[in-house]
């Protein structure tokens, strides 16, 4: 169980991690440019894709890096759960403007978060 969520959490991390920088990086049109998963910025202000793209960053590294260091771990289902937060977000968003195929991808990405705030809240806590 150990194994699979580091599994998890390591896939999870780094696809936050490059879905969150290029939301940085990138300007709102050239997002939004990317096709038609991509048209839910047009809901939001560029400072808000910047805010979802930083706190999907910051989500990304506190999946791993408390664990690896043993500084603080409980923040590795903390930032699962945020995780959680941010997708739910995004399957209302999803919801709300119709795309429904989109959102398949978004629960997938729900369901795994949760999965590692399970895990790591309960029968694999670093904490026991």
């Amino acid at each position: 169980m150990n194994l699979a969520l580091w599994i998890v959490a390591g896939l999870l991390a780094t696809a936050y991690l490059f879905g969150g920088a290029s939301k940085l990086i990138m300007s709102k049109d050239r997002i939004e440019a990317f096709g038609p998963s991509s048209k839910w910025v047009e809901d939001f202000s560029p400072g808000a894709v910047k805010a979802i793209g930083a706190l999907e960053v910051l989500a990304a590294v506190g999946l791993i890096l408390p664990a690896v260091l043993d500084i603080a771990p409980v923040l590795v289902p903390l930032a699962a759960l945020g995780l959680m937060f941010v997708m739910t977000g995004a399957a209302i968003t999803r919801i709300r403007r119709g795309e429904y195929r989109y959102m398949l991808v978004d629960l997938v990405y729900l369901a795994l978060a949760g999965f590692v705030a399970w895990g790591r809240f309960g029968p694999e806590s670093f904490l026991g």
